[in-house]
Formats: structure tokens, C-alpha cells, sequence
């Protein structure tokens, strides 16, 4: 969910070298979650200028407003996800 968070704060997509700061994750670790993310259709990766940026899909915005309603349901219920 955070990945997909930080995924839609650029329109144009944010490199991987970014998330890696932004999610505090290690570069291999990040590639996995990105290569899940992206063959599940909730980010797509484009490739400018020799180098890849990634963008949540509308797929992905669906997917992740559903989960927000979700945790706040569960959080209403004194759940923690």
C-alpha cells in the first residue's frame, strides 16, 4: 500500500532510486515489490530517456482507495492491518 502511496505523489512517475529513499527499502528488495506491483497492473513502468520511472494505474488507485476503506473499517473495529 505504501508503495502504491508513494507511486501517485508524481504524475510522471518516480524513479526507482527515489522510492528505494522514499520507501527506505534496499534496491533488490524494491525491484520485487515493483515486479509484483507491475505484472498485477497496479503500476506501470516507463522507460525515458534510459531510465525507468513508475506510475500507479487506475487500477492501482482503485485498488488502493478499496484498501483504505477497508483499514478504516477494520481500525473501527479495533483491528490493526
Amino acid at each position: 500500500m505504501d508503495l502504491l502511496d508513494l507511486t501517485q505523489t508524481d504524475r510522471n512517475g518516480l524513479p526507482i532510486t527515489l522510492l528505494c529513499r522514499k520507501a527506505n527499502l534496499s534496491h533488490g528488495r524494491l525491484k520485487k515489490f515493483i515486479k509484483h506491483l507491475t505484472s498485477s497492473g497496479l503500476v506501470n513502468k516507463i522507460e525515458y530517456d534510459g531510465k525507468n520511472t513508475f506510475v500507479i494505474t487506475d487500477k492501482g488507485r482503485m485498488f488502493l482507495d478499496e484498501y483504505k476503506k477497508f483499514n478504516d473499517i477494520a481500525r473501527s473495529f479495533g483491528l490493526e492491518i
